[in-house]
């Protein structure tokens, strides 16, 4: 909600007495009158604190006292109330600016009052969410502000088509920087791949730091997790079969992301850089990996609304040790990676069976467009676009005794790359969908394609 003017009963800092009526100021000369016009912001009043403590809401609205002007202050107590419901713990804030009053009341003094509502100690959510080509119903309990610092515990049930989870998370913020905070996480996840005749168990506490610097931001995290793989199938390799039992994986990883994109699931400008690090195996641990893989994304809007865009997707994972490092291993294909293939059908297999690989990349470039003759312009119709696209990519195993030339060729060797048109559907912020006629070319023996009609869902696209 807007913040709300002066209230009428305030002094009039413009002309006084007869000389108001004379004198007609245009809008730019109103706001300039009130951006010169020194005042004081003497004090800030909260209305509908219960348990919050004032430490904390003393670091959000700090700045409001170094207004100098009504502007600065309409301004500053605006950009207040974005960061007090940042922190999740108000269910509404409302803004008033008044003269002040009282003895030691100024001239050019005002006060700034908040109207908040808390959440409540318990809450509770029922909402569906959308993964990458999968969709699960979510239950969530959650105890906003147990403390009185914006922290918060919470507890989420989700049940998909792929995955069943549940787990347990607290998260506090560091007061006055909300974008520094600190996690720990209890989870619980059960999915089945298909494609790689896998029932996957996972059992795992992860702490995570999240701290940005100049334009980046950052997220140290550690992660031990207690892995059970069995097959789904009786038909399932003797490779996925070999992986079967039990590991125990124990990791450092850091993610460094800078993200100038207007918006993360269909964007017309700007570009994201995502890094990632993985080290397993020095923290204890039955697995010992180092595992690299970044993600970058351009996006340029052009004439007529039309939207270029470019992005490429790459990583390796070198094996520390005797040991099989499948537990980390990258799949590619599929309507949200290279188009025209099937789930994670790319790349090495046995039976019928995809196993994942060592090294991969994988390249985008995106021409999306308006609906033909625009139909719901300024409206419903602004959901959708028109997309053209051209993907390519490769998936393998490395030997790495052969040194980084090798590599390369190795990666460069049987590209699969696809091409076709489709329909873009942005669902608010959180998914999209898209509908896609594919191409499939430079299909190689055992890679399952998707010749035609291909349907997608996700977060994260290529």
């Amino acid at each position: 909600q807007s913040l709300e003017p002066l209230p009428m009963g305030g002094p009039d800092f413009g002309a006084l007495g007869e000389e108001a009526e004379l004198v007609e100021v245009e809008p730019e000369a109103k706001q300039e009158i009130l951006e010169n016009k020194d005042v004081v912001v003497q004090h800030v009043h909260f209305d509908g604190l219960g348990r919050t403590k004032d430490d904390i809401i003393m670091y959000e609205i700090s700045d409001v006292f170094k207004a100098k002007n009504l502007i600065d202050v309409m301004r500053k107590s605006h950009e207040a109330r974005e960061k007090l419901l940042r922190l999740g713990i108000f269910r509404q804030v409302e803004v008033l600016i008044d003269t002040c009053q009282g003895d030691d009341a100024l001239p050019n003094g005002l006060d700034v009052i908040f109207e908040v509502t808390e959440l409540r100690r318990l809450t509770g959510s029922y909402n569906t969410m959308v993964g990458n080509n999968e969709g699960s119903m979510v239950l969530g309990l959650k105890f906003p502000n147990l403390f009185g610092r914006a922290e918060k515990v919470t507890f989420q049930f989700s049940y998909g088509t792929k995955e069943t989870s549940y787990g347990l998370s607290f998260f506090k913020p560091q007061p006055g920087n909300f974008e520094r905070n600190f996690s720990v996480n209890l989870y619980k996840v059960t999915g089945q791949f298909p494609w790689s005749s896998l029932r996957e168990t996972d059992r795992g506490i992860s702490t995570e730091f999240n701290f940005p610097i100049w334009k980046t931001n950052h997220t140290l995290k550690w992660e031990g997790v207690w892995r059970e793989l069995g097959c789904l199938a009786r038909t399932a390799s003797f490779s996925v079969r070999e992986e079967s039992g039990h590991s125990l994986k124990s990791s450092l990883s850091h993610a460094m992301v800078i993200d100038s994109r207007n918006s993360s699931i269909l964007p017309r400008r700007g570009a994201l850089l995502k890094i990632n690090q993985e080290l397993a195996g020095y923290t204890g641990g039955d697995v010992s990996f180092l595992k690299e893989d970044f993600e970058f994304q351009l996006n340029k809007q052009l004439i007529w609304d039309l939207v270029f865009s470019a992005s490429l997707w790459g990583g390796m994972l070198v094996p520390i040790g005797d040991k099989p490092s499948s537990i980390a291993d990258f799949y590619l294909g599929g309507p949200t990676s290279v188009r025209g293939f099937s789930m994670y059908s790319i790349g090495p297999q046995s039976e019928g069976d995809y196993l994942g690989g060592e090294a991969y990349w994988a390249g985008g470039l995106h021409l999306y467009t308006p609906l033909p003759f625009r139909p719901g312009r300024g409206g419903f119709g602004d959901l959708f676009r028109t997309h053209f696209f051209l993907n390519a990519g490769n998936l393998c195993n490395l030997n790495y005794g052969d040194g980084p030339r090798a590599h390369l060729q190795k990666l460069a060797e049987y590209i699969r790359w696809s091409y076709g048109t489709g329909i873009v559907l942005r669902l608010g912020n959180i998914a999209r969908l898209e509908l896609n006629y594919c191409f499939p070319m430079g299909v190689q023996s055992g890679d399952r394609i998707c010749d035609g009609v291909q349907f997608g869902a996700g977060i994260r696209f290529l």
